[in-house]
């Protein structure tokens, strides 16, 4: 891989180290300054008192489509926005897992794996920390939008396969 080359990926690794840190600011911290003393204390909160946890996560919704179904019912301005968000703010979750994994056997599949992993990472913590509730729905969500950004990837590949060194520029 010619120094360029390693450069551009370099650069393309770095905006998606930026990208991770702006997905759990806006998930976790709804883009608020948070104290880490403040997480630390809740999760050592919830790790002191784990029917408490428990008890969080029965009142998050366990139920798959549920608030996917009230949403399209109720048709809110909030509700909506909040749908659409949950898809679209792992969209560039799937691009950048398609230009970084491209070489992976099955892309597609570790697009999947990795969206659904942080999306549940995501869910966990807000259980831990007390910052939000546990949505099933959201893992959903944002699976889904990890693999529109991977299909997004896979098609403008496809349209540009024939351009020199497309594949050296983003391999690893």
């Amino acid at each position: 891989m010619s120094i360029s080359s390693r450069i551009i990926h370099a650069g393309i690794r770095l905006i998606f180290v930026i990208y991770l840190f702006m997905l759990v600011k806006i998930i976790l911290f709804k883009m608020q300054n948070v104290e880490p003393g403040f997480l630390w204390n809740q999760l050592y909160s919830s790790l002191s008192h784990p029917g408490l946890v428990y008890q969080r996560l029965l009142r998050g919704n366990l139920v798959p489509f549920r608030e996917i179904t009230r949403t399209m019912e109720l048709m809110t301005g909030h509700s909506l926005f909040n749908l659409i968000g949950n898809v679209a703010i792992f969209v560039p979750f799937g691009l950048f897992t398609g230009i970084l994994l491209q070489k992976n056997e099955s892309p597609a599949r570790a697009t999947l794996l990795y969206a659904f992993l942080m999306s549940l990472f995501l869910e966990c913590a807000q259980l831990l920390l007390r910052i939000g509730q546990f949505d099933v729905d959201d893992l959903l969500l944002n699976t889904f939008g990890g693999l529109i950004g991977y299909f997004i990837f896979s098609v403008i590949a496809r349209a540009i396969n024939g351009l020199p060194n497309f594949t050296d520029i983003t391999s690893s």
